[in-house]
């Protein structure tokens, strides 16, 4: 964690934060711009992050995102919250659709297997991400949907 962890994770739990997330997103991505992919909001903020890319389930066309990660071991894991909207985010469809996808993390290229956490296993794997992010406790509180979370393994 970083010197600005604690102020990222204020600023993650203000109620109406999820209605500037399209704002966050051209903004992480304008930071990954000017820094030739070095670093983008997460890493100013001292997080762990990674870059997810998986083809469009329906075009095929590689899409990346960058999102918070709990590395846990060799694995890393992922929670499609979006900061807990009624819908989840349009990556984790296209997750489930194929059966490998890429991340960088670190500045090193993975290629990953995936698996869908679900009954105790999530659980215990929801508690690891708490402690790294515990807004996703609000995200729990602001949405009806039970939040996916994914354990990465690379190849």
């Amino acid at each position: 964690m970083g010197l600005l962890t604690p102020l990222a994770v204020k600023i993650g739990a203000i109620s109406w934060m999820p209605k500037l997330l399209p704002q966050i997103v051209w903004a992480d991505n304008a930071v990954h711009k000017l820094t030739r992919n070095r670093y983008g909001i997460l890493d100013v903020a001292g997080l762990p992050n990674l870059v997810l890319t998986v083809p469009g389930r329906k075009s095929g066309i590689p899409r990346s995102t960058n999102l918070l990660t709990v590395p846990d071991g060799e694995e890393w894991l992922i929670a499609g919250s979006y900061f807990g909207a009624p819908k989840p985010p349009l990556w984790v469809n296209n997750l489930r659709a194929t059966e490998t996808a890429q991340i960088r993390f670190k500045n090193q290229d993975h290629t990953v297997t995936w698996r869908e956490m679900e009954g105790s296993d999530r659980d215990a794997a929801w508690q690891t991400m708490r402690a790294t992010w515990p807004n996703f406790d609000k995200y729990e509180e602001r949405t009806d949907r039970l939040i996916p979370v994914f354990r990465l393994t690379a190849v």
